[in-house]
């Protein structure tokens, strides 16, 4: 059961908590309607429109961003109050232990962290997937796949090759669909393009040959007009910006799996996506208790001192995150280690806080 202290704490720090996020988040949406007003204006729509599709859902993304900002600094606030009102000393006094002290800090980090985790695991994939594909309509530049030699593993002895793709016309050019087997090639579909028929749901080939091979012996069908389904469809030629936020966990492992059976390479964007979210509750935690550790001792002059090196040492986090993000975007670093290191530097640097702090 809860003492007195633990309701106190934990109700002060979730109240505090939910005021921080909320002012942030307020203040950050204007500048963000400022910057973007002239894009708003050019699409014409209505501000019902634009909040409902776009800042409704860039609230809770913000809202996600700031977390390890908003709860360091409303630890250092909380206790830095406490502190300068002397209830730290009265309680230390009463007998109570530094470490039974953080027990009500750690209880709300984890309740903060749990629902965080539960947000950015299955609902705020939900809110990214309309605020992005409102930024691409509205906000970004028309996007064209301009990418070219396109090849794709989409069966287990598939292979698919485009020498190009229009996204607009979803048509691709000199199209071949190959079947290897034991490292022999035993059929072979060839075509001047392939379009996606949106009806159907499936690849219409145009003007095509398939080559069947029985060692040396070749047999060869021509024709005009083929169907044909395979592990492929437009939406995989749209644009990528930002989609391994639009994934909730499931999907995310989904989509990774698919991209290994086609022999994608360059997956760390997904693993790291996948990995900083299991970190993400961990570093509420780490970051509450050094924030009650800088900030439980009472100084001249005011919190004002404990709130600015709150907002360093959670700014000083946010860039470790986004530095091994970076690193291990370029393969440079595992990008399970690039999600935990930020975590683990300052579980560290919580750990030599604990041992020095005054008890």
């Amino acid at each position: 059961m809860f003492k007195i202290l633990d309701r106190y704490i934990i109700k002060k720090m979730i109240t505090t908590y939910l005021f921080v996020v909320i002012l942030l988040v307020l203040i950050i949406c204007v500048i963000d309607y400022t910057e973007k007003s002239d894009s708003f204006i050019k699409s014409n729509l209505p501000f019902s429109e634009i909040f409902m599709g776009y800042f409704i859902n860039f609230a809770p993304y913000m809202a996600n961003i700031l977390s390890p900002l908003t709860i360091f600094i409303t630890t250092v606030f909380v206790t830095s109050k406490l502190a300068s009102h002397t209830e730290i000393i009265a309680i230390l006094s009463a007998g109570i232990s530094y470490r039974r002290i953080l027990w009500p800090y750690i209880i709300s980090s984890a309740i903060i962290g749990i629902l965080i985790f539960f947000l950015i695991g299955w609902v705020l994939p939900r809110a990214n997937k309309k605020r992005i594909d409102f930024e691409l309509t509205y906000l970004k530049d028309k996007f064209y796949f301009d990418k070219r030699n396109i090849h794709v593993k989409v069966a287990p002895e598939i292979y698919v090759y485009m020498e190009s793709y229009n996204n607009e016309m979803l048509t691709g050019y000199q199209f071949t669909m190959e079947k290897i087997v034991d490292g022999k090639l035993l059929e072979k579909l060839k075509g001047n393009r392939c379009t996606w028929n949106i009806e159907k749901r499936k690849w219409n080939i145009e003007f095509y040959s398939v080559h069947t091979f029985d060692g040396i012996k070749e047999k060869i069908v021509h024709g005009s007009n083929l169907d044909t389904v395979f592990s492929l469809t437009p939406s995989d030629f749209e644009n990528t910006h930002m989609r391994q936020e639009t994934f909730t966990f499931d999907e995310l492992d989904a989509y990774i799996n698919l991209l290994k059976s086609r022999g994608a390479e360059n997956l760390e964007t997904y693993y790291i996506e996948k990995h900083e979210r299991i970190a993400y509750p961990f570093a509420i935690v780490i970051l509450t208790i050094i924030g009650v550790i800088v900030s439980s001792r009472k100084v001249r002059g005011g919190a004002g001192l404990q709130i600015a090196l709150g907002f360093a040492l959670a700014f000083l986090y946010i860039m470790f995150v986004m530095l091994g993000r970076q690193i291990a975007s370029k393969g440079a670093m595992p990008p399970v280690l690039s999600a935990w290191l930020p975590n683990i530097i300052f579980a560290s640097i919580g750990f030599i806080l604990y041992r020095r702090v005054p008890k």
